[in-house]
């Protein structure tokens, strides 16, 4: 009985400790593929001779970053929405709190 009790408080602890680890690594890889896309909207608009107040969809980067296995973009894995940012020097970004580049 003891032991079980034992097991019970250890779980008790370390549970939330795995929940706040998830949701930490899943904003570190959002905020990684946001770095990835605003590599790729630089990229872009160095090779087409963007302005600074020029518009691009997230369609616009496929050439510039890796790819999925479908051929898609990266997708946020809290299952956020990514949208492009209103000019070239806007970041793309994530409809998640929190999950924003510095």
């Amino acid at each position: 009985m003891i032991v079980v009790a034992i097991i019970g408080l250890l779980a008790a602890i370390a549970i939330p400790n795995f929940v706040k680890a998830r949701v930490t690594a899943q904003q570190t890889g959002c905020i990684n593929n946001l770095r990835q896309m605003d590599g790729a909207v630089q990229t872009l608009a160095l090779e087409k001779h963007l302005g600074d107040n020029d518009s691009y969809s997230l369609n616009d980067l496929k050439p510039y970053i890796k790819l999925d296995s479908n051929g898609d973009l990266p997708h946020c894995p809290a299952n956020g929405t990514y949208a492009p940012g209103q000019c070239v020097t806007n970041s793309p970004s994530c409809d998640k709190p929190g999950h924003k580049l510095p």
